[in-house]
């Protein structure tokens, strides 16, 4: 099905899609998992074979960080801040493990970790963004968000062979090239990302599961389920607002 031929140039979409995944330094598979689609009908994007569905385009944009316009060829329009759930998570054990085994073989097991939290991420349409030692930062855009953030974070917690701690916070993010051009990695900044940070910390002292939702306390509830906790109020250094947070139960 081709419904976009003779309305405008699948090619020249298809290229722009492609140039700005790359930019972006993301994978055919990052955008299936965040938009909920197979990496196929994603290849099918870039190679002009289909296009998007109209209720993809505004994820698909925000996701490439372009306008739908942009998106579409009417005229380029960078678009890096938007509504996303940021997942901060790491082994609670880290510190003994670094302290009681070799470089090398902390190195494996940490990668091992963070492979099981990747797979986690993946299975809830999460994009991963960066490793810091045995802990993952990603992020979740999309429809449910929140939702499939909270979701992942369970799943780390089940498949992990390390005790999990992390934080799912919501809120505006940046997301793009961060560093000298010769050298940038994409990255995400915003207060969400402070917040899970902070909060995943908080989670691992506080909380039987190790594991939290977040959101600041001048934004909107955080996501709606049975399974998580009482509200609790909490105010981190380096974050301007009070935060959210609701353990997950496990």
């Amino acid at each position: 099905m081709r419904p976009w031929r003779g309305v405008m140039n699948l090619d020249d979409l298809a290229k722009r899609i492609r140039a700005a995944r790359e930019k972006r330094h993301l994978k055919q598979t990052d955008l299936a998992s965040a938009l909920q689609v197979s990496p196929q009908a994603v290849s099918k994007w870039e190679r002009g074979e289909n296009a998007p569905d109209i209720a993809l385009l505004v994820p698909l944009a925000r996701l490439l960080a372009v306008s739908v316009d942009a998106l579409l060829g009417a005229y380029a329009e960078d678009r890096d801040v938007f509504e996303a759930t940021v997942l901060a998570a790491g082994a609670q054990d880290a510190r003994e493990k670094s302290e009681t085994l070799s470089p090398r073989d902390f190195a494996a097991w940490a990668n091992g970790v963070c492979a099981q939290m990747t797979e986690a991420v993946l299975a809830h349409g999460g994009v991963p963004v960066k490793y810091m030692g045995p802990g993952i930062l990603a992020f979740f855009s999309g429809t449910d968000h929140a939702r499939r953030a909270a979701e992942a974070l369970l799943g780390a917690k089940r498949v992990a062979a390390a005790p999990i701690k992390g934080a799912a916070a919501e809120g505006l993010i940046y997301f793009g090239p961060i560093g000298h051009p010769d050298y940038a990695q994409p990255d995400v900044m915003g207060e969400p990302v402070t917040i899970a940070l902070a909060a995943m910390d908080w989670a691992a002292a506080n909380t039987k599961s190790g594991l939290v939702t977040a959101v600041a306390a001048k934004g909107g509830g955080a996501v709606g389920d049975r399974r998580l906790g009482t509200r609790r109020r909490v105010k981190f250094d380096r974050v301007i607002h009070e935060a959210v947070l609701r353990e997950i139960r496990v």
